[in-house]
């Protein structure tokens, strides 16, 4: 037989969403530029990624 609800407090509602809570991503320093960049991924600051280069970063600004 089916039983009712009942109310859910407070308390345990807000308990409960209490825990979704966002986490900083990993943040690790380049090997070849030494700035920070998230694991696994290509440099923005050099463009090297596993000790390779792979793409190849415009260091100047557009003029117009």
């Amino acid at each position: 037989m089916a039983v009712p609800k009942g109310k859910t407090s407070k308390a345990r509602k807000h308990s409960r969403s209490a825990n979704w809570k966002l986490s900083a991503p990993a943040m690790v320093e380049c090997s070849h530029c030494h700035e920070l960049k998230l694991n696994h991924r290509v440099c923005d600051n050099c463009g090297y990624y596993d000790g390779k280069q792979v793409v190849t970063v415009d260091t100047g600004a557009k003029k117009n």
